[in-house]
């Protein structure tokens, strides 16, 4: 059976896009639970990052869909301009533009294109995290801009086809790929292999599951969980390869995992030139 996992962009305390009281999570949920629903009564096995108001980071959302093994990664998104009513129009972010995650972008685009989205393409966008992090060919579809009217009534009056059509999409990929037993390009968007991957909870998990000490740069300690957040996001979104950790009552935000200090004091001077307050911890 193929599996798919589904990601409802932002949650909880991060709304996404806002406009005139309209929320990008509240929209993206939506969408997700609904394309889910029909990818189920097809006989797909369907993951969800989030089912309810919940955040999670970019990262933590590509460590799910890691765990549960996907075959496809499909992140939910309305986009958003600087002017409301400036564009108009659905457009599928990849990684790079190769391999069976372009396949599967351009079918979705092909199937909202049908429903009445203008196709603004399939672009290249390597500094995602959701993209660059996971193991599975893995797309960001941004379901039209949330501060365009017509695309807002789109979405609104043809919501159960908007959700057919993504479906539809996903599932004719699936088929023309041969699952089982297809060629998907799993771990093409994984460019975060390497010794300084880290884990969300602490472990190793380095070098095979080498219990020798490990190096990383600490970037803060907050008892306050939702400061911790808010610095876990922004390194994220600079790509580096930040994680929480819950220890002593602290919450502390770390970057990457060295088997060599050496490496670790490189990666601290660099966090150093990016304005962080840093030091190293050394855990067996």
């Amino acid at each position: 059976m193929a599996k798919v996992v589904l990601d409802a962009g932002h949650g909880g305390v991060e709304p996404g896009a806002v406009h005139e009281g309209r929320q990008e999570k509240d929209d993206t949920l939506r969408l997700t639970l609904a394309v889910g629903e029909i990818l189920e009564d097809n006989g797909v096995e369907v993951v969800y990052t989030r089912t309810e108001d919940v955040y999670d980071t970019p990262l933590q959302k590509a460590q799910i869909a890691n765990a549960e093994g996907g075959d496809f990664f499909v992140s939910f998104h309305r986009n958003s301009s600087p002017e409301a009513n400036q564009y108009s129009g659905v457009e599928s972010l990849v990684y790079d533009l190769s391999g069976e995650k372009v396949a599967l972008a351009e079918a979705i685009n092909e199937e909202l294109a049908e429903v009445g989205f203008r196709d603004l393409g399939v672009k290249e966008r390597p500094d995602l995290i959701v993209l660059k992090r996971t193991q599975m060919p893995a797309v960001l579809v941004e379901v039209g801009f949330l501060n365009t009217d017509a695309d807002n009534q789109l979405f609104d009056g043809q919501f159960a086809a908007i959700a057919e059509a993504i479906a539809g999409g996903i599932l004719s990929t699936l088929e023309s790929g041969g699952y089982p037993g297809g060629d998907y390009d799993s771990g093409a968007n994984d460019s975060g292999a390497g010794e300084n991957t880290g884990t969300g909870n602490g472990s190793s998990g380095v070098n095979g599951g080498n219990t020798a000490k490990l190096y990383r740069v600490q970037t803060g300690a907050y008892r306050n969980r939702s400061y911790a957040e808010d610095l876990l996001y922004r390194l994220q979104q600079q790509n580096y390869p930040a994680f929480l950790l819950y220890d002593d009552g602290l919450y502390k935000v770390q970057v990457g995992a060295f088997a060599q200090l050496d490496n670790a004091v490189k990666m601290e001077a660099a966090l150093r030139r990016a304005g962080y307050s840093t030091f190293i911890t050394a855990e067996a």
